[in-house]
C-alpha cells in the first residue's frame, strides 16, 4: 500500500453509513398531497442492494418525481444483491398491494414469479436498471444502454493502454441483465479494437473477491495492462488488488458507475476512467411511467438512458458532475 493513500475500505464504510441516513435510504417514503388524479396512489421501489450510491441516487430521482406528481413512494432494498434476499421483500410488497411496483430485479428469471404475484394483485410493474427474461409483465422498462456502455469502456481502456495488450473483465453477477450486457459490449468492443481479453470472471459484488481475481490474473499474465470492472464493488476491489500487488503503474482500470468512492479513486489515479450512468433520471422516469400507466396515459415500453465517460481530464465538467452518484438526496 502506498503510504500517502487513504484506506478506501474506510471510505466505503463511511459511504454506506451516510447512505443509510440519506433520503434515498431504504424503507423510506415520500409523498405530496393534492394535484392530479394520481394523488393518493402508493408506489413501492425495490432497488438491487442497500447502500449502493447508484441505487441511492436512483431513489432520490424517484422520490423527487413522486413528490412532484403527488404520489407516495416507499423504498426498500435487500442487504445483498441476491435473489434470495430480494424475493422476501417482493413477497411482502405483494401482500401490501401497492398501486405500482418499480423494481431492479437481482436475477432475470428467479424474480419473475414474485413480481408476477404483485402484478396479479393489480399493481403496475416498471423495471428499472435491470430487467427480466420475460419482461412482458412490465408496463415499462427503463435502463442505461449497458451494451453501449460496455463498448465505451473498451474504447476508454484501449485509449489508456495505447491501443493493444492483455485485459481482464470482472463482472459482478451472472444472470443479471445489466452485467451481461456490459460484459457483452466490452467483449465486442475489445475484439473490434484488437485487445486481448485473457479472462472474464465474476466477483459476486464482493470487493475482496475482485481483489483476489486481479492478483490471480497478474500471476497468470504478469504483462496484464488493463481491467474493466462492471460496477462499483468490482472497481473498488480491482484497485485494491493492484495496490496490494504493486502494479498500479502498470495496469489501468475502467470502472462502471461514479459514486463518491469511485470519483475519489479517479482523483488519486487509482482508477483511470469511469462509465457513469444517469441514475436519478432512471428513477424519475420510473415513477413517471408508473403514474402514466395508473392514469391510463401513454407509456413507453422501453426507455434507454445514456452514459458518460469520466476521466481526470474532464471530471470537473458540468456533464461529468451531473453524472456522478450521491450518498444522499
Amino acid at each position: 500500500m502506498n503510504p500517502g493513500l487513504p484506506s478506501f475500505a474506510a471510505v466505503v464504510a463511511a459511504s454506506a453509513a451516510l447512505a443509510v441516513a440519506g433520503c434515498g435510504s431504504d424503507d423510506s417514503s415520500s409523498s405530496a398531497s393534492g394535484g392530479g388524479s394520481s394523488s393518493g396512489k402508493k408506489l413501492t421501489l425495490v432497488t438491487g442492494v442497500k447502500g449502493d450510491e447508484f441505487y441511492i441516487t436512483m431513489a432520490c430521482g424517484a422520490q423527487a418525481e413522486a413528490k412532484k406528481l403527488g404520489v407516495s413512494l416507499n423504498v426498500q432494498s435487500p442487504d445483498e444483491f441476491d435473489p434470495s434476499k430480494q424475493t422476501p421483500i417482493v413477497n411482502a410488497v405483494a401482500a401490501s398491494k401497492p398501486d405500482a411496483l418499480l423494481i431492479a430485479p437481482t436475477d432475470d428469471s428467479a424474480l419473475y414469479n414474485p413480481i408476477k404475484q404483485v402484478a396479479d394483485n393489480g399493481a403496475k410493474i416498471v423495471l428499472v436498471d435491470t430487467t427480466l427474461q420475460r419482461a412482458d409483465i412490465a408496463a415499462s422498462q427503463i435502463a442505461t444502454d449497458n451494451y453501449a456502455g460496455g463498448k465505451a469502456a473498451a474504447k476508454a481502456l484501449a485509449d489508456l493502454i495505447g491501443g493493444s495488450g492483455k485485459v481482464l473483465l470482472i463482472g459482478f453477477k451472472a444472470g443479471v441483465s445489466t452485467d451481461d450486457l456490459r460484459g457483452r459490449g466490452f467483449k465486442d468492443g475489445a475484439k473490434e479494437l484488437g485487445l486481448d481479453l485473457v479472462a472474464s470472471e465474476y466477483n459476486d459484488n464482493k470487493p475482496e473477491k475482485a481483489a483476489s481475481i486481479v492478483k490471480a490474473a497478474l500471476a497468470r499474465d504478469p504483462d496484464l495492462k488493463g481491467v474493466f470492472a462492471t460496477n462499483s464493488f468490482a472497481s473498488e476491489g480491482a484497485s485494491t488488488g493492484l495496490r496490494e500487488a504493486g502494479k498500479q503503474a502498470q495496469v489501468k482500470i475502467v470502472g462502471f458507475d461514479a459514486g463518491p468512492v469511485q470519483v475519489e479513486q479517479l482523483k488519486q489515479n487509482l482508477v483511470q476512467a469511469l462509465i457513469a450512468q444517469q441514475s436519478a433520471e432512471i428513477g424519475r422516469l420510473g415513477v413517471e411511467q408508473a403514474v402514466n400507466a395508473l392514469e391510463g396515459k401513454p407509456v413507453k415500453a422501453k426507455i434507454g438512458t445514456g452514459s458518460t465517460t469520466i476521466t481526470r481530464d474532464n471530471m470537473n465538467s458540468p456533464e461529468a458532475k451531473a453524472a456522478m452518484d450521491k450518498r444522499s438526496c
